[in-house]
């Protein structure tokens, strides 16, 4: 008798719910999910995975273009001082191409192009686009009237020569020299084009071509030097 009391006891405290004890946590109720937000996500990945892609494929698009590696001056030829290099490709820029770089030596250029700038057909024309108020001078120099290793763009001063052989009042320096005292015809001139060192051309077995930049006012006085074989040219501070 007692053990069935004791066993329907048991089955009754079974039966009544578990309350939880202290400290344990309730249940969370499930999250509420948001399926706008997560396409969003997967939108945003596209477009960044297709932006990226963009970009390698654009930084891949590249071409051959012309890069001069000497200075260039005004009314000059690039000649030989040209390289080739790669750039991406751009409509917005006017490069000149290396297949057209045989048709670029032809031209001339219109202004001062300093050693590794890349070269777009503005560039360049038929003929030389002086600043105003300058002009280009030819000179027919022979040895000694000319100091060596000038280059194109460096600055001379041109001073008239007695080239007969005998003195004047203005002339203490003795045969061939400059006139002592006397300024020079042109004090700033640039020099423009002096001859290649692979295809010298000459006027004589002695004589050689040089062009320099001079003030237009200066011009006249300078030809007509130039035309009597009077013409000597030293290099000056500010090269």
């Amino acid at each position: 008798m007692k053990i069935q009391e004791r066993t329907g006891a048991g089955n009754n405290r079974s039966a009544a719910p578990v309350q939880p004890t202290m400290g344990e946590r309730l249940p969370s109720p499930p999250r509420e999910r948001k399926p706008a937000l997560a396409a969003l996500a997967v939108l945003l990945i596209l477009v960044g995975a297709l932006g990226a892609t963009m970009l390698v494929l654009r930084a891949g698009d590249r071409i051959e273009v012309v890069k001069v590696t000497s200075d260039i001056q005004a009314g000059q030829s690039v000649g030989d001082n040209v390289e080739s290099v790669l750039v991406a490709g751009d409509s917005g820029v006017n490069y000149i191409k290396w297949t057209q770089v045989d048709t670029l030596k032809k031209l001339k250029a219109k202004s001062t192009i300093y050693g590794g700038t890349l070269v777009i057909g503005e560039m360049f024309g038929t003929e030389s686009a002086l600043p105003a108020g300058k002009a280009i001078v030819g000179l027919s120099l022979k040895e000694g009237q000319y100091p060596e290793g000038i280059e194109p763009g460096d600055l001379v001063a041109a001073y008239q020569v007695n080239n007969t052989g005998s003195s004047n009042s203005d002339d203490e320096t003795g045969t061939g020299g400059a006139s002592s005292g006397s300024t020079p015809i042109v004090s700033d001139a640039r020099v423009n084009t002096v001859p290649s060192t692979k295809s010298d051309t000459t006027i004589s077995s002695t004589n050689k071509r040089y062009t320099v930049t001079v003030d237009e006012s200066d011009a006249a006085a300078l030809a007509r030097a130039a035309a009597a074989n009077q013409v000597a040219l030293v290099k000056v501070p500010g090269n």
